[in-house]
């Protein structure tokens, strides 16, 4: 799992270490860590040209000591001053004393135009705001510039914290970072300026908190937390997950619920509403009621909305029920604030940007610009755990713990009916007894790995998308496929 923790965390964390190591140690150690990943970028270092953007803080200085170790090698090596008579004096001496030169930010785009690499020091993770004027120009020079970009800790200009990206910033194409990931790393819209990120052990672990702000699952993470059949087990043991979707404009919803849901762990899937005859003609295997939920058989989850129209009795009969309920597409619209808020059972709900930003009553844009806390603010406001949908896909819980993060997503998964599979399969998730945090992430990362299969660089439409999860499933248990 990688983990993610807060500016303030950070700097308490390191100030702690300081205090038992020399005098200069963890600087030495995080240059040490950005000098090896500039080697390995440039891959080879004698002869190369590396311009250092280096502004007053610590990160400046970890730019300068890794610059020094680059022109030890035979680098030349440049620092273009952003913040002259501020920047780090030990720096600055030990670039000099390595052979390296110093320039004023008026030479720099010259000197940006000719480089090999571009190392980021401008502004640590504490910047707020975007960049300078004379930052932005030498942030665009690096962009257009043949030279690789990498950043120190973070992009100059994104800010460490939300994730938000305010004004310009410097789009990496490395991102060195210390000691443990910041959330804008791992969130967009920062993480587009990131880059590939490579975290360098400082030594800050015995020092950062067991809760971090963000968590990413991984492979192994999702295998430990996906149901697995005993001996012994049954349909019905394996959980029954209900699904309440599709309408007469929109049966194609129910259907592709319902195809998420039948590979997502449960034993059995109840379908009910006015698409039945196309849900059993592409899933024979359905439980098709017309009844409506209370009369359709016991289920151990709900999935509702997806397609519903303006089928506002379904969407409050399951929300009325004593299960965990996830809550989809026209649910969310079809759904007051009371009645989630109001429920003993937990909820699940999965809105895009779209759909968050009409029940927070803010503009789509908003939610895109700071998704972090727009998860969070629904989250609490209606007290259910949140899966917001997008570039990143988030899914926060209702108490406040850390917010997940999903990894394994692909701008194909952009399609028509995609998250109503995603739906389907996380409501399974939810009935074969897993935690809606943690149906919601092992179903984001499920769907997201699918997504990548069906597409495997070319678009796809969402039925490809549910029938690779088998494949996903397998690639995250690490079983070898039986169709060989």
């Amino acid at each position: 799992m990688r983990i993610a923790h807060s500016v303030e965390t950070v700097r308490t964390a390191e100030r702690a270490l300081v205090a038992r190591l020399p005098e200069g140690a963890l600087m030495q150690r995080a240059a040490a860590g950005l000098a090896a990943a500039c080697a390995d970028l440039l891959g080879r270092v004698y002869g190369r040209r590396v311009v250092l953007l280096v502004g007053s803080g610590d990160n400046g200085g970890d730019a300068l000591y890794a610059g020094a170790r680059l022109a030890r090698r035979g680098a030349g090596v440049t620092a273009v001053e952003l913040a002259p008579g501020r920047t780090h004096p030990g720096g600055l001496a030990a670039l000099r004393r390595a052979g390296g030169t110093v320039t004023r930010a008026d030479a720099g785009p010259a000197a940006v135009d000719r480089a090999d690499l571009v190392v980021d020091g401008i502004v640590g993770i504490g910047g707020r705001g975007g960049l300078r004027p004379e930052a932005e120009q030498l942030a665009g020079h690096a962009a257009r510039a043949r030279a690789a970009v990498v950043a120190v800790d973070l992009p100059s200009g994104v800010e460490a914290d939300s994730g938000e990206v305010r004004g310009a910033a410097v789009r990496a194409d490395l991102t060195v970072t210390f000691g443990t990931h910041k959330p804008g790393l791992l969130v967009d819209p920062a993480r587009e300026y990131a880059g590939t990120v490579r975290l360098v052990d400082i030594g800050l672990g015995a020092e950062l908190p067991a809760d971090p702000e963000l968590e990413a699952l991984q492979h192994a993470d999702v295998a430990a937390l996906l149901p697995r059949p005993a001996a012994e087990s049954d349909k019905y043991r394996r959980g029954v997950v209900g699904v309440a979707a599709g309408s007469a404009r929109y049966p194609g919803a129910a259907v592709l619920a319902v195809s998420g849901a039948l590979r997502g762990g449960a034993g059995a899937v109840r379908y009910v509403g006015p698409a039945g005859e196309a849900v059993i003609a592409r899933f024979p295997e359905t439980l098709v009621s017309d009844r409506g939920p209370r009369e359709a058989g016991r289920v151990q989850a709900w999935v509702v909305g997806p397609g519903a129209g303006d089928d506002a009795a379904t969407v409050a009969e399951v929300l009325a029920s004593p299960v965990p309920v996830l809550l989809d597409a026209d649910g969310l619209r079809l759904a007051g604030r009371a009645a989630v808020r109001d429920r003993e059972a937990p909820t699940l709900m999965t809105p895009h940007a779209g759909e968050a930003a009409a029940l927070l009553g803010v503009a789509r844009e908003e939610v895109e610009a700071a998704r972090l806390s727009a998860v969070r603010e629904l989250a609490a406001a209606y007290r259910a755990t949140v899966l917001l949908k997008g570039s990143t896909t988030l899914v926060a819980g209702p108490d406040g713990g850390p917010v997940r993060v999903n990894p394994t997503g692909t701008p194909y998964l952009a399609t028509a009916g995609s998250g109503d599979v995603l739906s389907g399969l996380a409501g399974s998730l939810l009935a074969a007894g897993l935690s809606p945090l943690d149906a919601g992430s092992a179903g984001a990362y499920l769907h997201g790995l699918a997504g990548r299969f069906a597409s495997a660089g070319a678009p796809a439409g969402a039925h490809d998308v549910a029938a690779a999860i088998p494949d996903a499933w397998r690639d995250v248990r690490d079983v070898p496929d039986a169709r060989g």
